[in-house]
């Protein structure tokens, strides 16, 4: 048979696959986190009819005269160039600015890499994709993050508390009145709490004297006094703080002009225990908690994958990869950090399609094909002629 003719079905069978993964690119066009492949070709082995010469002292020397046997697919590659980001506006919409992956978990237990980062929670507060496969990360204990920690799922507990903080310092700053005639009582409260969360009522009382200020506090349960002085300046010169039961109160901010009452609690840094209110996610992969007592708290962080080679990934569907013998060693990462892209909330990663070449491709592989065919018909027309040599 004519060797022509196998050359135009191999043709065929490379413009076939051509045109499947180009179809397969155009199909995918608005999947968040895609990335288009391509396809390479290589001729196959070629048939020597004549091998090489070399030159002589009276001949020169001659080419091989080799006949190819058709085309073969060399490659398929994948092109992770980042594809356009999309703002959402959801909160659990991610995507990933440079390089990296959301590392995930099938039903199987086997961990998968994605870049498409619509997400949500699930009914036990997992943070999982659309098809259900739960993120990875490191969770938080105590709203610290142990990145050395083996992965687990990134949960946002519903039942999480913030736990109270007993008050141990505060701070009051403005100014008390120079001119105020002594046997001046001015009275401020604050509320602070113990180790349990109780509230209690801090008073501090101000008392002008001949030299300067008496000052005494009481919250309930324990009292003390003190005196402050101010120098000429209206600058406190003594009695900087004064120690009321476990609280410290720091008094180094007022000062002692006249006419100006502007005496207040500045700061306290005690507070209530407080139930989960909202959360957020930061470029970092953290997702960070709001309580209702005003504190925030990190309750775990999402891990981002590098890989040495990622066009050596293997894909599985559902937009996840599987790292194969060549796609490299897989590093986890904080995003934002060493080589790994940061995380950016509201947002999606759209597809890298790029429609003009993919129709263009299109077109090229389907004139590929017709091309391939017409050396099968005329192949074919050939042994035509040589079936009539004997009629």
């Amino acid at each position: 048979m004519l060797r022509s003719l196998y050359s135009g079905i191999s043709g065929l069978r490379a413009h076939q696959t051509m045109l499947d993964v180009t179809g397969n690119n155009i199909a995918n066009v608005n999947t968040p986190g895609f990335k288009a492949s391509s396809v390479r070709f290589e001729d196959t082995l070629s048939q020597t009819l004549q091998g090489a010469n070399a030159p002589a002292a009276g001949q020169g020397g001659t080419n091989p005269a080799q006949v190819g046997l058709g085309v073969q697919t060399a490659a398929i590659s994948v092109d992770f160039t980042p594809g356009s980001r999309q703002t959402t506006g959801r909160g659990l919409d991610l995507a990933i600015s440079g390089d990296g992956f959301f590392v995930v978990q099938d039903g199987t237990g086997n961990q998968l890499y994605t870049r498409d980062g619509a997400l949500d929670f699930d009914g036990a507060g997992r943070l999982v994709t659309s098809e259900g496969a739960i993120v990875l990360g490191w969770p938080a204990v105590n709203g610290a993050v142990d990145t050395q920690a083996p992965l687990g799922p990134v949960t946002l507990p519903a039942t999480a508390t913030s736990p109270a903080r007993a008050t141990d310092a505060a701070t009051m700053g403005g100014n008390l009145p120079a001119d105020a005639a002594v046997g001046t009582a001015l009275s401020y409260d604050v509320t602070v709490y113990d180790g349990l969360g109780q509230a209690r009522t801090l008073t501090m009382t101000f008392t002008r004297t001949a030299a300067g200020w008496d000052v005494s506090g009481a919250d309930g349960t324990a009292t003390a006094t003190g005196a402050i002085t101010f120098d000429a300046d209206g600058q406190l010169a003594s009695g900087g703080t004064l120690a009321v039961g476990g609280v410290s109160v720091d008094l180094s901010a007022l000062t002692g002009f006249a006419q100006l009452q502007t005496v207040k609690f500045t700061n306290q840094n005690g507070f209530e225990p407080g139930t989960l209110q909202s959360y957020s996610l930061g470029s970092d992969g953290s997702l960070v908690g709001s309580f209702s007592n005003g504190t925030t708290q990190v309750l775990g962080q999402i891990a981002v994958a590098t890989f040495t080679n990622p066009a050596g990934l293997e894909k599985v569907g559902g937009s996840t990869y599987r790292p194969t013998l060549n796609s490299g060693a897989m590093n986890l990462e904080v995003a934002g950090t060493a080589g790994a892209g940061a995380i950016v909330p509201g947002s999606l990663e759209m597809s890298n399609v790029d429609l003009s070449k993919e129709f263009t491709n299109l077109i090229v592989a389907q004139r590929g094909f017709q091309a391939n065919a017409r050396v099968i018909t005329t192949s074919d027309e050939v042994l035509q002629e040589l079936t009539n040599l004997k009629r």
